[in-house]
C-alpha cells in the first residue's frame, strides 16, 4: 500500500448463485484522488462499490481503508469510519423537506470543512420544499448532500451523471472536482465517459467482474479488449 493510498481493494470476489459478479478486482485510490470505474452494463461496478459501502459482505478479498480491514463492516460502521455513497436511484424520504433529509443522516446543522451540504450543492433555497417535489436532477443532488454530511474521506459516486442535462452535468463535475481538492478521494462508477473524462486522468475498465484496463481515459479508446468490450466485436 502506497502511504498516500487511502483505499486499497485486493483481490475482491462476490458472487450471486453461480455468477461470479466481482471476480478477483483488485485497485488503489490515494487520498484526494478522483478514479473512474467504467465499463458495460453488468460488468461489476455497482457490486463493486456495494461491497466497498458495506451493502454487500464479500466472498474473498480484501478491503483496507486507512490502514485497516474493513470488508464486511455494516453500512453505518462504514459511514462512521468516513466512507460514504450515493446512488444510482435515489431515494429520498418524500414526505420529509429538503433540509430534513439531510438532518435525518446527521442530527445537528453540520458545518463541515465543506461547509453546509445544501449550500455545497445548491441546495438551500429548497431546503423547505418537500423531497418528493424535487427535480430528478435535484434528487441526485441531495443524495450528495446526504453523502456530504457526516464528513466523509472517501465518497462512492454510483451513475450520478444519468438523466442529468449537459448544463447540470458541468456543474457536477466542477463540484466533485471542488470536492478532490477538499482532499476528499472519490470512486465514479459511470457510464457517461465524457463526463468521467471531465473528472480525472486514471480509469479503470471492468468486464465480467474482472479489471481489463487501467490508465488514462485516451489510452482506453486505444486499447483492443476495451473497444471489444464496449463495441462488442
Amino acid at each position: 500500500m502506497s502511504h498516500n493510498s487511502l483505499l486499497e481493494v485486493s483481490n475482491l470476489r462476490k458472487t450471486f448463485g453461480g455468477f461470479h459478479a466481482l471476480d478477483g478486482i483488485s485497485f488503489s485510490l490515494d487520498k484526494g484522488e478522483i478514479l473512474g470505474l467504467v465499463g458495460p452494463n453488468g460488468s461489476g461496478k455497482t457490486t463493486c462499490i456495494n461491497v466497498i459501502s458495506g451493502l454487500y459482505r464479500p466472498d474473498g478479498g480484501r478491503v483496507v481503508f486507512a490502514g485497516k480491514n474493513i470488508e464486511a463492516n455494516a453500512p453505518h460502521r462504514m459511514a462512521s469510519l468516513g466512507i460514504n455513497r450515493t446512488f444510482q436511484v435515489p431515494k429520498p424520504f418524500r414526505e420529509l423537506t429538503v433540509a430534513e433529509n439531510i438532518l435525518v443522516v446527521h442530527p445537528s446543522d453540520n458545518r463541515n470543512h465543506i461547509g453546509a451540504p445544501l449550500d455545497f450543492v445548491g441546495l438551500t433555497d429548497l431546503s423547505q420544499r418537500k423531497a418528493g417535489s424535487l427535480t430528478s436532477g435535484q434528487q441526485k443532488l441531495l443524495d450528495l448532500a446526504r453523502a456530504l454530511a457526516n464528513n466523509p474521506s472517501l465518497l462512492l459516486i454510483d451513475e450520478l451523471a444519468a438523466g442529468l442535462s449537459p448544463s447540470e452535468l458541468d456543474e457536477v463535475a466542477q463540484k466533485l472536482l471542488d470536492l478532490a481538492g477538499l482532499g476528499i478521494s472519490l470512486l465514479v462508477v459511470e457510464h457517461l465517459l465524457g463526463f468521467v473524462n471531465q473528472l480525472t486522468q486514471r480509469v479503470i475498465v471492468m468486464n465480467a467482474g474482472k479489471e481489463i484496463f487501467e490508465g488514462t481515459l485516451s489510452s482506453a479508446a486505444k486499447d483492443e479488449r476495451v473497444i471489444e468490450v464496449y463495441l462488442g466485436r
